[in-house]
């Protein structure tokens, strides 16, 4: 896996309930069916990412909290999942105290960042991925800055509410300190709208807000709030496996489609 052909999303907004871990499932489902190779690192200590892809939390289950405390490679504790092409390193209630214990150790923000490297560079045996997707907390936490300070970029899934650019503009600030002081090549791949609901004036009017301050970095595709994607979680499975005529499930294959075409437009990763 070469720097060159790899790509590293964080999903990130201290926000929760705006979509995160929904984004990174389907999203990453999505991408390995159009032939991509995706790894997802869950960095939630709740696991909805794991669970939601259908990897069941088992008793002595060595997890991305290992990883982080430097006690396994992110090789070791990788799970392939029920769909073709796509991993994920899920997590553990212990991560809920990896935040003090990191305190402690040296290189704190860039445990994650080593780890993919070593993972990358043939150091430890591994898939080579060209996409990896951070499922981050909602919180602007260690955990977090460690997931921005590995990443090549930043999707942001924004709902459609009264507070959505509050919010937006923390991220941002934090976005741009770690590109100044950790991670100079970071930057916001893009903002995608979720739970729109065109029978409320609310949606509209935020999404009209969003785009008038981001332009183009807001992703043309709009993520519709939908009873068939927030159903597919308690199932352990994506949309696409839960029922691929959904309507956001097209959307989330058309955000998949958007999200190749703009990094392709852009070139790999430094």
């Amino acid at each position: 896996m070469s720097n060159e052909t790899r790509r590293i999303l964080a999903i990130a907004n201290q926000k929760g309930g705006v979509g995160k871990t929904t984004t990174a499932i389907n999203l990453g489902t999505a991408l390995a069916a159009v032939g991509e190779q995706v790894l997802i690192i869950d960095l939630d200590p709740q696991g909805n990412a794991s669970t939601g892809l259908g990897i069941a939390r088992r008793q002595g289950q060595r997890s991305t909290y290992h990883m982080l405390m430097g006690e396994a490679e992110l090789s070791e504790i990788i799970v392939s999942s029920s769909i073709p092409r796509l991993d994920c390193a899920p997590s553990t209630m212990d991560l809920l105290g990896a935040e003090l214990e990191l305190a402690e150790i040296g290189r704190k923000t860039y445990r994650l960042s080593d780890a993919i490297h070593r993972l990358a560079s043939g150091m430890t045996v591994g898939r080579a991925y060209s996409y990896i997707l951070l499922d981050c907390p909602p919180s602007l936490n260690l955990l977090t800055i460690n997931a921005l300070s590995a990443a090549d970029a930043v999707l942001v899934p924004l709902q459609c509410e009264f507070f959505a650019l509050e919010g937006l503009s923390q991220l941002i600030k934090t976005v741009e300190r770690v590109r100044n002081n950790l991670n100079p090549r970071l930057s916001i791949h893009g903002v995608v709208l979720t739970m729109f609901d065109r029978r409320n004036s609310l949606s509209e009017q935020v999404a009209q807000d969003v785009r008038s301050v981001l332009g183009e970095k807001v992703y043309q595709t709009v993520i519709p709030r939908n009873v068939r994607v927030s159903e597919a979680p308690s199932h352990g499975k994506p949309i696409l496996l839960y029922d691929i005529a959904s309507k956001g499930c097209q959307c989330y294959l058309e955000l998949a489609r958007e999200v190749t075409a703009r990094l392709g437009h852009e070139g790999g990763a430094a």
